[in-house]
């Protein structure tokens, strides 16, 4: 296995410079890279990210890139920007980087159209990698201060899946590895967009019984869609799955229950997500496109997913699930 010394994340929006500055805390070279100018003109020079990562000093360590050929000279690479600008990323980054380098997606996505996972629009656009996803519940600015953290690293390959955990690792990073890609892949993507529905739920104000409720069933929904594409019940149930689902569906720091909670307030798409990213909102329709076509029954996912496109208005949604026919708990 080579030696996995140099470091370089692509992207330094608050994720990518939050890791940026954990990976610094391992003690190798880290090196951070965003088509932004700016941004890294700040970075280089101040050592902050306020625009994007307000509050947090950046690691006085950490290198800035000029170019993507520079940045692509690292040992690990971790593509850290939002799935759907992750097709344009690698396909720019195929060119630069040495074949069987290790690529670590850090979106928590499913791509609109194609409804590909991350390492697969990784694998299709530099096939000689080795991608590998990183993901559990995580807020940039606890990982960036070095709070205590746990998150999940999954690679196909066992030996490299270890030895990138191993990378990443620090006292106050936690990383756990596993071979099951696809289990890490869906915990992530779809609880964001149960987060939405979380933050609907608080939002209108239906108390807290009905928060535990829409978690405990949004769980639920995103068991089954695990199942259905082979996901490992330990995945699910872990880090990246349950452990996920409950941080972002309980804090407004989440930018997707954020994003719902205003909604549930009664502000329109656009004024509620103004200024902010939020992953579910884009992979909503993905997500109930994939369920629809295994046949999965995924009645949260499907009402975020009507909301969102305007079919269906909050108060009908709520109407809908609450309508449901009553059966065994499953």
């Amino acid at each position: 296995m080579t030696a996995m010394q140099r470091i370089c994340i692509l992207g330094a929006g608050a994720w990518g410079t939050a890791l940026a500055n954990a990976a610094a805390r391992t003690g190798h070279q880290v090196t951070l890279y965003d088509s932004d100018a700016a941004v890294m003109a700040e970075i280089e020079k101040y050592h902050t990210n306020k625009t994007r990562l307000p509050g947090v000093e950046v690691d006085t360590s950490i290198a800035v890139a000029h170019s993507l050929r520079e940045a692509a000279t690292a040992d690990v690479v971790l593509l850290v920007v939002p799935t759907q600008a992750l097709r344009t990323l690698a396909g720019a980054l195929a060119g630069h980087i040495a074949p069987k380098t290790p690529i670590i997606a850090c979106a928590k996505g499913i791509e609109r159209g194609t409804r590909k996972f991350v390492t697969e629009i990784v694998g299709e656009q530099i096939p000689q990698t080795r991608p590998a996803i990183l993901s559990g519940p995580s807020f940039a600015a606890d990982v960036a201060r070095g709070l205590p953290t746990a998150v999940t690293l999954a690679a196909s390959d066992e030996q490299l899946a270890a030895a990138l955990a191993e990378a990443l690792r620090s006292p106050t990073f936690r990383v756990y590895h596993t071979t099951d890609v696809r289990g890490v892949e869906i915990g992530g993507a779809a609880k964001n967009v149960l987060a939405i529905a979380a933050g609907i739920v608080a939002g209108r104000a239906l108390g807290a019984s009905a928060g535990a409720a829409l978690i405990t069933r949004g769980f639920a929904e995103l068991v089954r869609f695990g199942r259905a594409f082979g996901a490992r019940p330990e995945t699910l149930m872990g880090l990246s799955g349950l452990g996920d689902l409950i941080l972002t569906c309980s804090s407004p720091q989440s930018r997707n229950y954020g994003l719902g909670f205003e909604l549930g307030r009664g502000r329109s798409l656009a004024e509620a997500g103004a200024g902010k990213l939020a992953e579910g909102a884009f992979t909503a329709s993905a997500l109930v496109e994939a369920a629809h076509a295994k046949g999965i029954d995924m009645p949260i996912a499907e009402a975020v997913d009507d909301v969102l496109a305007n079919r269906l208005g909050i108060d009908g949604a709520i109407t809908r699930l609450l309508s449901r026919p009553m059966g065994a708990e499953a």
